[in-house]
């Protein structure tokens, strides 16, 4: 089975919405002419998501959501549904960001409820999971990933794991200039693809696109993307700007 290729540009805690109106209109003139098969994507935030998708209309760039809630409505200050993103016109949802888990408190099973909410919409799901910088100098890694997929992704169909797309995104090499080694970050992302074998089959976890995320560069996103398993990347601070940004996606293969 075939796996795309995703750019996905994670905007954060950054751009007004004149100034999301702005960034999207030069991506739009920029990826005009780049002739690609990956799929294109940025996560504005919240307040931007509107003028995002309306920016974007007829263009190559998705839109998505840097966070949801896993209740579609109620008494919670704060948060947004999977129907208001929906709503919204976004296609793709950012859940358990190391920034979510390590600032907010996010735990494996809460990511596991969010998940299991957006499954239950329309939107595309992109699970992150990542160490620490400790959890990597103490061998951890393996035992880590590992409980993060398996809890994150805990008690999902095998009937939507096609609907999948995770993230790998070492908390040491995010916003701090240290990058992993295409080949570390390869081998991680072979160990989720194998405990995504054992709990959706080979066929499935096949389909599965896993990006790379933590100090993504116009310099570097070629040569973490030519690794077998590396599907493509979540690009942080390089998103903001229109022109490595569009390099990121020109690299893509």
């Amino acid at each position: 089975m075939t796996r795309r290729t995703i750019v996905a540009g994670n905007w954060k805690l950054n751009k007004t919405i004149a100034e999301t109106r702005r960034l999207i209109q030069l991506f739009r003139n920029r990826l005009a002419g780049i002739d690609t098969r990956a799929t294109v994507l940025v996560c504005p935030p919240t307040v931007a998501i509107e003028t995002a998708v309306d920016a974007a209309k007829g263009s190559a760039v998705g839109i998505g959501a840097q966070n949801v809630f896993w209740e579609p409505g109620g008494a919670f200050t704060g948060e947004v549904s999977v129907p208001m993103l929906e709503a919204a016109g976004v296609e793709f949802v950012l859940i358990g960001h190391s920034e979510r888990r390590s600032i907010f408190g996010e735990t494996d099973a809460e990511v596991n409820r969010k998940l299991k909410a957006v499954l239950g919409g329309d939107l595309t799901p992109i699970v992150c999971v990542g160490e620490s910088l400790e959890e990597r100098e103490a061998g951890r890694t393996e035992e880590v990933v590992r409980r993060q997929v398996e809890t994150g992704l805990s008690e999902v169909a095998p009937d939507h794991a096609h609907r999948l797309v995770l993230a790998y995104e070492p908390v040491w090499a995010i916003g701090t200039g240290r990058t992993a080694t295409p080949e570390m970050a390869n081998e991680v992302h072979r160990l989720i693809r194998g405990r995504l074998v054992d709990m959706f089959g080979g066929r499935s976890a096949d389909g599965i696109s896993i990006l790379y995320g933590g100090s993504v560069k116009a310099e570097n996103a070629a040569s973490l993307m030519a690794e077998t398993d590396i599907d493509g990347v979540l690009v942080g601070g390089a998103s903001l700007d229109a022109e490595s940004f569009t390099e990121i996606v020109r690299s893509a293969p």
